[in-house]
């Protein structure tokens, strides 16, 4: 009598065993896993790799972050089909194009990923399933720096790092409301990235100006472009001579907000620029977090209305390594996705 033993499924993944450069990150031959309660399998079409990523992987994360056990397979942002689903879940998702932020649980370096049912949101049939990655994570951060800001048609705004996930989701979002823009990006590499924002999305009703930070005339080039009119808002998210310099370009009433500084200094402000200029100041991210999935919600919106189209730096899975320098070397040229392919 013979006994006939199912083979186990596998797939590709990304395996993390130590915390490191971007040498840790290999791929390797993995379990497909199997969803539990409250859960399904999720065939991935689009990864997200985000700059917190390669944090978690040099074992450096935020606080917040729970540092994880190796091995793992990173990646916390993912979007495909529904391949499977938990006991407890409706089978009507099974093949349902969906995109999910699977928090710390991570898993989204794959071929297949586990996410919560809750967390998924459908992905329309026009959408590329890289931009739904782009507007669960970093969109939805756009989404939290647009509640610091309330873009007007009358503004003039200052985005650094406009070639980037989350710059260049800003730098849509504020042309989408009429506002005139001055997309900074960094070296010529990136300038198509930048020029094509202004075409991107299908409600685009303001004036983009792209400029190089890397030439140190850029805040002379832009006085010229807006001919005598000031800078009203300034979302800084590079900080250093840059920040800096934007700082010393803004009007009178200005708002100032700052989202990070991936020059490795912060932007310097004192009082006396506040009081001189009356400008007002947030720091959205370093608050509470409202509802995340509200968030997301509004982010795929922003996607479907045509107010973004987020571009995307695509590699494949097993260049994983290649994806993390290019966003610690900032050469990343919109959001930086994986896309694993399966035969």
């Amino acid at each position: 009598m013979s006994v006939t033993v199912e083979k186990e499924r596998t797939m590709r993944a990304i395996v993390q065993r130590e915390f490191g450069s971007s040498a840790v990150l290999r791929v390797e031959e993995a379990a497909v896993p199997e969803p539990g309660e409250g859960e399904v399998l999720v065939r991935v079409a689009a990864a997200g790799v985000h700059a917190v990523d390669t944090d978690i992987r040099r074992g450096d994360g935020p606080p917040s972050m729970p540092k994880p056990a190796l091995p793992m397979t990173p990646g916390r942002e993912v979007a495909g089909t529904v391949e499977a689903v938990g006991p407890d879940v409706d089978t009507a998702l099974l093949g349902t194009r969906v995109v999910a932020h699977v928090g710390f649980r991570s898993g989204g370096y794959a071929e297949s990923a586990i996410a919560p049912a809750a967390a998924l949101h459908t992905v329309p049939a026009g959408m590329p399933f890289a931009q739904a990655v782009a507007a669960i994570g970093t969109g939805r951060t756009a989404q939290l720096v647009l509640e610091s800001v309330e873009f007007r048609p009358d503004d003039v705004v200052i985005i650094p790092g406009a070639s980037g996930g989350l710059g260049s989701q800003l730098v849509q979002l504020a042309l989408s409301e009429g506002a005139t823009v001055v997309a900074l990006y960094g070296g010529e590499a990136k300038r198509a990235v930048v020029e094509q924002l202004a075409h991107g999305g299908r409600r685009t009703a303001g004036r983009l100006h792209a400029l190089d930070a890397t030439d140190d005339t850029w805040p002379e080039q832009m006085a010229e472009l807006l001919d005598g009119a000031q800078p009203s808002v300034l979302i800084d998210g590079v900080g250093g001579a840059t920040g800096r310099a934007a700082v010393e370009s803004l009007g009178r009433g200005a708002r100032v907000v700052i989202i990070g500084w991936s020059s490795g200094e912060i932007v310097r402000l004192d009082s006396t620029d506040i009081v001189a200029r009356s400008l007002t100041v947030a720091v959205p991210l370093g608050r509470a977090l409202p509802d995340l999935r509200e968030l997301e919600t509004r982010a795929l919106a922003a996607v479907a209305e045509g107010r973004t189209a987020p571009p995307v730096d695509e590699y494949r899975l097993e260049d994983a390594a290649a994806a993390h320098d290019a966003i610690e070397q900032r050469r990343q040229r919109g959001k930086v996705v994986l896309v694993p392919t399966r035969t």
